[in-house]
């Protein structure tokens, strides 16, 4: 089997699957990216069995055939080389690879393709569409806020949950939660299903900012589909929490304060706060919001107000200031509104502008008051 191929396109789509590739794969052959030639196409194939990555490139060849080729050195023979085409003779009985450029030749070893694991099949799925610039603003918004406690299979992903005419993603770990939710989009038929974040770290490098995304979806897994790209993840076998049940329904009081100010006020608190809790303590006034943070182990202790608005009357909270933070990153509004009700009951984080098409809410649990 023989083809020519530009160096540049080949690094390029073996840089979009590279990803799928572990350090300690389940088995040698996932060292391989599989190469599947039939004449001017070309499908190139890597997996870690959770998920697995496809695309496309195009080739000069009239053969037809398969192999695979080790993933490590031949991305760093293709970094090395400046841009020209090369030219692949991959031996049909034992599959060795030579590789030859303008500088001279390169041999290694290749595989039996009928070794590498079969790829999950589309059966029985359902569908939607999605703008790939609101997948990946979904995915942002959600995965930093999922968990990675093993004996929380369900929380180590990000779970989405389709609707008529709507998605919801939803992220927790228990201390905190994110749920977005995308209105407007194509979906018929209500599901669900949970990604783990690993893979949704893999195809957010997979995708651009530009162009649609056909999901489709069954029992085992989820496929994403874009461009000459296709995203295969196995789904989490798990049951989702109830993330509506934890969500207060009334939070009467608001404090409106701008985000920029809050957060760089949090990022310097934090300096001083004790490493394990991270605890910073809100003090909330009509006119005013005093946060402080202590490390007792070091006499470690800081203190800052703020300006801001609040409907009710003075409060008391603890926060773990990491989680603030990480919350605050993702919004990208000017002003905040950060729904209350009690010390020891969850703070709801809103930005100022949700609307019709999109809402974004943030739920963090309060930590207990002391240092």
């Amino acid at each position: 089997m023989n083809f020519t191929i530009s160096s540049s396109q080949l690094l390029s789509k073996l840089q979009v699957c590279g990803g799928a590739i572990g350090s300690n794969p389940a088995m040698p052959i996932l060292e391989d990216f599989l190469f599947d030639i039939d004449g001017d196409q070309m499908t190139i194939t890597a997996s870690n069995l959770e998920t697995t990555i496809i695309t496309s490139a195009q080739p000069s060849s009239k053969d037809k055939g398969a192999c695979t080729m080790p993933a490590k050195i031949l991305m760093d023979t293709l970094k090395a080389l400046p841009e020209q085409p090369l030219k692949f003779h991959v031996n049909d009985d034992n599959f060795a690879v030579k590789i030859t450029s303008s500088f001279g030749t390169y041999k290694l070893s290749g595989g039996d393709p009928s070794e590498y694991p079969t790829l999950p099949s589309d059966d029985n799925t359902e569908s939607l569409t999605l703008s790939a610039q609101a997948l990946k603003g979904a995915m942002a918004k959600t995965s930093f806020a999922t968990s990675n406690d093993e004996l929380r299979q369900a929380m180590m992903g990000v779970f989405f949950d389709i609707d008529e005419g709507k998605i919801t993603f939803v992220a927790t770990d228990a201390h905190k939660l994110v749920r977005y939710t995308l209105r407007g989009i194509d979906a018929t038929k209500a599901g669900s299903f949970i990604v783990p974040k690993k893979s949704l770290s893999l195809l957010n490098s997979a995708l651009l900012n530009e162009g649609d995304v056909n999901v489709a979806y069954n029992a085992k897994n989820v496929f994403f589909r874009y461009d000459d790209t296709s995203v295969i993840c196995r789904l989490i076998d798990a049951r989702y929490p109830d993330y509506n049940a934890v969500i207060p329904s009334e939070n009467p009081l608001e404090l409106i304060a701008k985000r920029t100010d809050l957060l760089q006020s949090l990022k310097r608190l934090a300096i001083y706060a004790n490493k394990s809790t991270n605890q910073v303590i809100f003090n909330i006034q009509e006119d005013g919001l005093t946060i402080s943070s202590q490390d007792l182990d070091f006499s470690n202790e800081a203190k800052e107000q703020l300006v801001c608005t609040f409907n009710g009357d003075p409060l008391t909270m603890g926060f773990n200031a990491k989680f603030f933070i990480e919350m605050l990153n993702i919004l990208e509004t000017e002003e905040i509104h950060f729904h209350l009700s009690e010390p020891n009951r969850a703070g709801v984080l809103v930005p100022a502008d949700n609307n019709d098409e999109e809402e974004l809410l943030m739920l963090v649990m309060p930590v207990m008051m002391g240092y």
